[in-house]
């Protein structure tokens, strides 16, 4: 079968197109088909040797993937199982079953392909950060950076369901235009408009209640320096490639909160709420209430230039890669 994988640290342009040979399956592990995956900004950190997870080499990436169980030998996952049963699946030890192979597999079977595999990464990162993390209220108000990116775009619907103000910043009109048709009440072009000034005359200088922050860099202390007392500023990437650093006088005159976002190691500690989670997203996806954008799908042999596409923020929404029909 084929595979895109990296055999060594780099770019995108140096992932190799490769054929591997299809697994031998042992006691506790099932046999998937993957029809679509998700592409997300870890996936560029990780093949660089950027990011806290360094799986050892060869290894193929992609976080959120939509499939087709094929076979399995006495795997103890969800009752039910059956060839062809379709799942949502993503690529750490699986917190249903506990086996080694597989993790995050969760049934879909009403949800299609391109829409399952943009879903797990963006939404459950977001769900987590507005629901766990922020304890996010009725009424508040959300200022999103990064809005046009996947995990911001997830941000500022689930924002709006939850009952939040959303102020979308992004860096062009398209991305804000795109941010506006899923819900988002107010705009802030942050490459054209100071951030500080829009969110004084948005919240009549009151504040946001909640910033959520996938970008880092030097946006962060102005989205800091506007939040209302007792504030909650969500760490969730760092999408510009610089890592901010904090006055610590700041969140002490603010009463104010930052809050680390890490979603991975709540799935990992906490699988169970991580599932009830899932459980949301998925009522919501087949109410309807959630719609993903999907910015481009990509064949197999184009992996590696949709990686490419998101790291130039080519990108917005979700980049989907197509690997069978």
């Amino acid at each position: 079968m084929k595979a895109v994988l990296c055999k060594n640290y780099g770019l995108p342009d140096t992932l190799a197109f490769s054929e591997v040979s299809i697994p031998t399956l042992a006691d506790s592990e099932v046999l998937i088909q993957v029809k679509a995956v998700g592409i997300n900004f870890p996936d560029v950190l990780i093949i660089q040797n950027k990011y806290q997870f360094k799986p050892p080499l060869p290894f193929s990436r992609g976080r959120g993937c939509w499939n087709y169980s094929r076979s399995w030998k006495k795997c103890k996952s969800p009752k039910g199982w059956r060839f062809s049963h379709r799942i949502m699946w993503l690529g750490w030890p699986c917190r249903i079953c506990k086996c080694k192979s597989f993790a995050g597999i969760y049934s879909a079977s009403r949800t299609k392909f391109h829409r399952g595999s943009g879903t797990l990464y963006t939404y459950g990162t977001s769900y987590h950060a507005l629901k766990d993390r922020a304890q996010i209220k009725l009424g508040e108000t959300l200022l999103v950076l990064g809005a046009g990116g996947g995990v911001g775009l997830a941000a500022v619907q689930l924002g709006k369901i939850m009952g939040a103000t959303i102020i979308a910043g992004a860096s062009s009109h398209d991305k804000l235009e795109v941010c506006k048709k899923m819900g988002a009440h107010h705009l802030i072009n942050y490459s054209t408009e100071d951030l500080r000034t829009r969110i004084k005359e948005i919240t009549a200088e009151r504040g946001v209640d909640v910033v959520y922050d996938p970008v880092g860099g030097s946006l962060a202390e102005q989205a800091l320096r506007s939040m209302a007392w007792k504030g909650r500023y969500l760490v969730v990437g760092f999408a510009s490639g610089n890592i901010p650093s904090f006055p610590a006088n700041l969140p002490l005159l603010k009463g104010a909160s930052i809050v680390g976002v890490f979603w991975g190691s709540f799935a990992e500690r906490e699988p169970e709420k991580s599932a009830q989670n899932f459980s949301q997203l998925t009522t919501w996806i087949k109410e309807g209430k959630i719609n993903q954008h999907i910015h481009k799908i990509y064949s197999l042999e184009q992996a590696p230039q949709a990686l490419q596409d998101l790291m130039d923020r080519k990108i917005t929404g979700k980049a989907i890669v197509q690997i069978a029909s």
